[in-house]
């Protein structure tokens, strides 16, 4: 198994046992199969796995808009039982901003609307968090005048700013072309070393999660079953041998019965 954070005992985030079902027109289908995982103070902690085999159906347990079957999710010791602000979604889609607000209005307004700040204090941290993605200069601008990577970054700088307990990011930046997701991987690294949040990622991706994450879950095929829990490799082995050999690591595990 995968190491917690040094000197870190109790887990923010606990997944133990969680059988996750939804059901078709003509039968139930099982997304994921007695799953467990925690998630620590300041991991980046990736669930990687093939396509179907219920990632995102975990990020959306883990963010209260699925009640597992058979299992639990807590979070700080607590039942999670609903969407809340102490866990915020970052999606695919490049439309998840309020097209009629600009980037500044789309930030702030999470904040107001959740009760979380007052006008003035939510402009003064969504222009923090906005500055944090670089898109200062583009605070005036409406998403129609953005590009799907800004949009993300919007999207990012919104989550942020709630200064959730857990960021999920559910395959953020699958849609963009390789030269952007590459800066978009960089760009959400620095930010990390800046303020060491939370992050639950979920991506198909094994170079991405090796990139990303400090921690990997590898889950099976449909249904998701917990396969392994390994330690990625430090910045510094991103390009190296080491790089290679756990990638073919992985990827036995994964697809080699």
């Amino acid at each position: 198994m995968a190491e917690a954070s040094p000197g870190v005992t109790s887990p923010l985030l606990r997944v133990q046992g969680v059988t996750l079902q939804y059901k078709t027109t003509d039968y139930v289908v099982t997304a994921t199969h007695r799953v467990d995982f925690d998630v620590y103070p300041s991991d980046r902690y990736v669930l990687l796995g093939p396509s179907g085999c219920g990632k995102s159906t975990l990020l959306k347990a883990i963010g209260g808009y699925l009640t597992p079957s058979e299992g639990s999710i807590s979070l700080k010791g607590r039942p999670v039982r609903a969407p809340g602000p102490d866990r915020m979604m970052v999606f695919q889609e490049f439309d998840q901003l309020l097209p009629w607000k600009t980037v500044q209005e789309n930030v702030t307004f999470a904040l107001t609307a959740s009760g979380k700040l007052g006008a003035a204090e939510a402009r003064d941290r969504a222009g923090y968090y906005i500055e944090k993605v670089g898109l200062q200069k583009f605070a005036g601008n409406y998403p129609h005048m953005l590009s799907g990577g800004m949009k993300q970054r919007v999207a990012i700088a919104r989550g942020m700013a709630m200064e959730p307990d857990v960021l999920l990011m559910d395959e953020p930046y699958a849609a963009l072309d390789a030269l952007t997701r590459r800066r978009m991987q960089e760009e959400l690294l620095t930010l990390w070393d800046d303020t060491r949040f939370t992050v639950l990622f979920v991506t198909h991706s094994i170079e991405e999660a090796i990139r990303i994450g400090t921690r990997i879950l590898l889950l099976s095929p449909h249904p998701g079953q917990v396969k392994a829990e390994l330690n990625s490799i430090p910045p510094e082995a991103l390009g190296t041998a080491a790089q290679a050999e756990l990638e073919t690591r992985i990827n036995d595990m994964l697809f080699t019965h």
